[in-house]
């Protein structure tokens, strides 16, 4: 899973995932456009995150 993926589960902005998750806007940005990768144990937590606190999955 992607973050974009993740966020898009929430319904979130990156503004407001960010503040939501304490990320900066801008990393998230450079996540979701590839400037940057995302760390592997990032993407975990906030999948594992996102599905507790969404329960969409």
């Amino acid at each position: 899973m992607t973050i974009k993926e993740i966020r898009d589960i929430t319904g979130l902005s990156q503004v407001e995932f960010g503040k939501k998750y304490d990320i900066p806007r801008r990393t998230i940005q450079n996540w979701e456009t590839g400037e940057r990768q995302c760390p592997p144990y990032m993407l975990k937590l906030l999948e594992r995150v996102v599905k507790e606190d969404y329960s969409c999955y």
